[in-house]
């Protein structure tokens, strides 16, 4: 009798113990950093660790609708198509594009091969210039068939939130496109909750500060923040992303000249100048510029007797 009261309490101290290890465990992984059901997302819960190869195939997916259908298959030549082009109007992005976008076919092999193209997309549009079916005004009206490609990007950002791309490219087809600001800065703003103070999303938010809020202050503020964040995130990598230092050292040295602070557009200019890859053409904006700040024409000396 004894021994089974004692097995008994053993028994109700290890069930106990066993309730409390696990309270424990839950709250340790709910508060930890590689817990994937932190945002209780049963679709990164079921897919897990292929959400990344997800994500790319729908980024990709609205490359092609961008191109109303018309894309390289893996067969064809892709040196033109490096870069998504819906990625590459932004001007977040560096461009790895060459050779001709409009004849990744190449010609014709024979008289089936032509006639074979008319029954599928083989000639280069964009959605923003009407696609396949429309002209521009149509594309532009109300965003025209542009918002076609933002549930790709939505379903891209969902599978993989820590690419920033994604979410500059959905803000600025919103912004530019369609004329939705507010619903570009909510998406660059859900970014920085995933990728806080990442330098790509705080220059592309400048951009909606600086040509649609009309605020130079706040973008100011937001451009010099991303300068040095890229200092500190950028800098220190092999192969960092210079492209971005070098567009917003330019749209800083722009925001000064517009505010009449020439000296220091002046500086901005010279530092895009060192990063860029047409020297040339910002030396012409510096030679512009520093017209403006040479002095009115020196008075005479008078003339000796």
């Amino acid at each position: 009798m004894k021994s089974t009261l004692t097995c008994s309490l053993l028994a109700a101290l290890l069930l106990v113990a066993c309730m409390g290890a696990a309270a424990w465990l839950d709250c340790w992984f709910m508060r930890w950093n590689g817990n994937r059901a932190r945002d209780f997302n049963p679709l990164r819960i079921a897919i897990g660790g292929g959400q990344k190869l997800f994500a790319g195939h729908f980024y990709r997916k609205a490359d092609v609708y961008f191109h109303s259908g018309m894309y390289p298959t893996v067969f064809d030549n892709n040196e033109s198509f490096k870069t998504p082009h819906m990625a590459e109007d932004t001007g977040a992005t560096g461009s790895k594009n060459r050779g001709d976008e409009e004849n990744y076919l190449g010609q014709p092999r024979d008289l089936i091969d032509r006639f074979s193209r008319n029954f599928f997309p083989s000639r280069h549009t964009h959605l923003d210039q009407g696609g396949a079916g429309g002209g521009k005004e149509l594309a532009e009206r109300e965003g025209g068939e542009v918002r076609e490609i933002l549930p790709w990007l939505r379903l891209a950002s969902v599978l993989d939130p820590e690419e920033p791309l994604t979410y500059t490219v959905t803000a600025y087809w919103l912004r530019d496109r369609m004329r939705k600001v507010r619903e570009a800065e909510l998406v660059l703003q859900e970014g920085l909750r995933h990728l806080p103070k990442h330098p790509t999303l705080l220059f592309e938010l400048g951009r909606v500060y600086f040509k649609d809020r009309r605020d130079p202050t706040r973008a100011r503020n937001i451009w010099v923040g991303a300068t040095e964040e890229w200092q500190r995130q950028e800098a220190p990598k092999a192969d960092p992303d210079l492209f971005l230092l070098e567009q917003i050292q330019a749209h800083l040295a722009q925001l000064e000249q517009e505010a009449g602070n020439f000296s220091a557009a002046l500086r901005y200019w010279e530092q895009a100048k060192a990063l860029s890859p047409n020297p040339s053409a910002v030396q012409e904006r510096i030679d512009e510029l520093r017209q403006y700040q040479a002095p009115a024409e020196a008075p005479k000396r008078p003339s000796t007797p």
